[in-house]
């Protein structure tokens, strides 16, 4: 066991030096930005994609009760606002030219992340809230033609999926999200000292 401890030790205490040009950092760099930029883009399109199939069920389903279109204006507010959030984070990231600006995009970067970390902490049970009393309000007159095993089995459902993804899903998109983005941060600031030194 002392042996495995001495080997550890040596093994931390070691350090590898890579050197990467800063070349072949900056092209890292550029395909990790659009591969965010991309993703943002996609969410923003999923989001407004979303708000118009909900938005069209109050065009094509002539609905009794009152409870139902105040779940659909409910989940309507809430994919509006988020998909707002999304569009500005997707702003800070995209305004600003790394290659011509790069202390400012680092700055909006480092402002990104702090954005994402507030939509996933704040934002995120605002909006889980707001769906959940959304679809509350709509599943009311829905479920009522249901037999009671199905009304059961589509709240039982509802609640399950709601927990799933607000934990493990949750968690496994905040920690990918914040590795990236971090990661991007660090080869920034290595690009920036790379570019110190040279000069």
């Amino acid at each position: 066991m002392q042996e495995f401890d001495h080997i550890q030790s040596l093994w931390q205490s070691h350090s590898v030096e890579v050197k990467i040009s800063s070349d072949e950092m900056l092209a890292q760099a550029k395909k990790e930005v659009k591969s965010i930029s991309n993703r943002s883009i996609l969410n923003i399109a999923g989001m407004v994609t979303s708000f118009i199939a909900v938005g069209s069920l109050c065009l094509f389903i002539d609905f009794q009760s009152w409870t139902t279109y105040a779940g659909i204006l409910i989940v309507l507010l809430a994919i509006a606002a988020l998909t707002v959030i999304l569009a500005q984070g997707h702003r800070l990231i995209s305004r600003n030219d790394f290659t011509t600006h790069p202390n400012e995009f680092l700055v909006s970067l480092k402002q990104y992340q702090l954005s994402r970390f507030s939509l996933y902490n704040k934002m995120y049970w605002i909006y889980a809230v707001a769906l959940t009393l959304g679809v509350g309000l709509y599943l009311i007159e829905v479920v009522t033609y249901m037999e009671l095993w199905a009304q059961i089995l589509i709240v039982l459902f509802s609640f399950l999926w709601m927990i799933f993804c607000s934990t493990l899903v949750r968690k496994a998109v905040i920690k990918k999200d914040r590795e990236r983005i971090a990661l991007l941060i660090e080869k920034f600031e290595r690009l920036g000292s790379q570019f110190k030194t040279q000069s």
